[in-house]
C-alpha cells in the first residue's frame, strides 16, 4: 500500500511539473512570435524606405538633371575641339 501511494504521488508531481512546463512552453512560444511579427513589420518598414531612397537617388543621379545643373548655375560646357589636348605615355 505504502508504495502505491508513493507511486501515486510521483505520477502527481509528474504530471504537474508537465503540466507547468506545457505553460511556461506556451507563454514562450507566444512571446517570441509577438517578437517575429515586430521583426517582419519592423522589416517591412526598413524595405519600403529602402524603395524610397532607391528611387530618390536615381532621381538625383539621373543624367540629363545632371546636366541641367551643370550648364545652369555651374555654367560649366563641353570643350571645344580647340581646347582638348591628347596626352601620349
Amino acid at each position: 500500500m505504502r508504495f502505491s501511494t508513493f507511486f501515486c504521488l510521483a505520477l502527481l508531481i509528474a504530471v504537474v511539473i508537465s503540466a507547468l512546463a506545457v505553460v511556461h512552453g506556451r507563454h514562450q512560444h507566444r512571446q517570441l512570435f509577438v517578437e517575429l511579427s515586430e521583426l517582419e513589420k519592423q522589416r517591412d518598414e526598413l524595405n519600403i524606405e529602402f524603395g524610397r531612397l532607391q528611387l530618390e537617388q536615381a532621381t538625383w543621379a539621373d543624367p540629363n538633371r545632371i546636366e541641367q545643373i551643370a550648364r545652369g548655375p555651374l555654367g560649366m560646357k563641353y570643350p571645344e575641339a580647340t581646347d582638348l589636348r591628347v596626352v601620349t605615355p
